[in-house]
């Protein structure tokens, strides 16, 4: 179910979309949200966020360079009256105060390097120079033109679950920590891709059927429609193309194929990277109904 915000897109209540799907209650209600980025939350956005859904945790799912890109935008939201006058809240501090903020990036080292590897030592070059200068915009670009684009979005995310395991278990990690339920969200940009496949793992851990787990990812097909020309711009920023802000079809398919062909499962995946079976019964615990 999505939940209406003034400033927060592409928001909904896991539990509540998948029970809802399946006529059936497979999922604990008001535990797990997803979203795009929250940082543009105006004050009432704030107040329902802590207030009404109860938040208290925030699992942020971005980059370093994302995180500097919304800052810059943030500094230059800052100096235009209009924008101040229509949301209070860019004068205050970008996290939403009360619940706890944790930093997961999804893509870490390891992605980075086997995505490093594509490059001819030509862009490689090129890429060490504009990271040594700061233009990591620039740096990032040329990943994205001469690896990203190849390998396609879901290429992509199934590279991450193969290098990014680490990272995949600490996020998982934190979502079940809490020997009570704990409503949490998990976002990253868009909330689609990163936080579609966290979210599709605990699904599949909990045997939410496919059907009922693709329809969750897609809806962020309407979720992000709002902004979708922003959101473009941003993307094509760091060379990726239109194409990557829509939501592939056959997106958890693919990752549930993946995951079935190289690890036998959901199961085989999770023990292979250290999310052993006492931590996915605590999932099921904290999600499950």
């Amino acid at each position: 179910m999505s939940i209406e915000f003034e400033k927060i897109l592409n928001f909904r209540d896991v539990g509540k979309t998948v029970n809802d799907y399946l006529g059936r209650k497979v999922m604990r209600e008001g535990v797990l949200y997803r979203s795009a980025r929250p940082d543009d939350a105006t004050l009432n956005d704030r107040r329902r966020f802590t207030e009404e859904l109860g938040i208290r945790t925030i699992l942020d799912l971005r980059t370093k360079t994302e995180h500097l890109t919304q800052a810059q935008k943030r500094e230059a939201d800052l100096k235009a009256p209009a924008l101040l006058q229509s949301n209070a809240a860019l004068a205050e501090p970008m996290q939403i105060p009360g619940p706890l903020y944790r930093h997961v990036r999804v893509a870490g080292r390891r992605l980075e390097r086997a995505l490093v590897r594509q490059l001819s030592w030509w862009n490689f070059i090129k890429l060490i120079f504009l990271f040594i200068f700061g233009f990591r915009v620039q740096a990032i670009r040329i990943m994205g033109q001469e690896v990203m684009q190849p390998l396609g979005l879901v290429g992509l995310s199934l590279l991450t679950l193969d290098e990014s395991g680490s990272e995949i278990v600490e996020a998982l990690q934190i979502l079940t920590s809490s020997q009570t339920p704990n409503p949490s969200l998990v976002h990253c940009t868009q909330g689609k891709d990163r936080t579609g496949m966290i979210i599709a793992l605990a699904l599949l851990t909990l045997h939410v059927p496919t059907d009922a787990i693709s329809h969750d990812y897609f809806l962020s097909q309407s979720g992000l429609e709002p902004e979708r020309d922003e959101r473009v711009a941003e993307m094509m920023q760091i060379g990726l193309p239109p194409a990557w802000g829509d939501c592939p079809p056959n997106f958890v398919q693919r990752v549930r194929g993946h995951l079935d062909e190289r690890y036998g499962g959901v199961d085989g995946y999770l023990d292979t990277i250290g999310f052993g079976p006492e931590d996915r019964a605590r999932l099921v615990d904290v999600f499950g109904a």
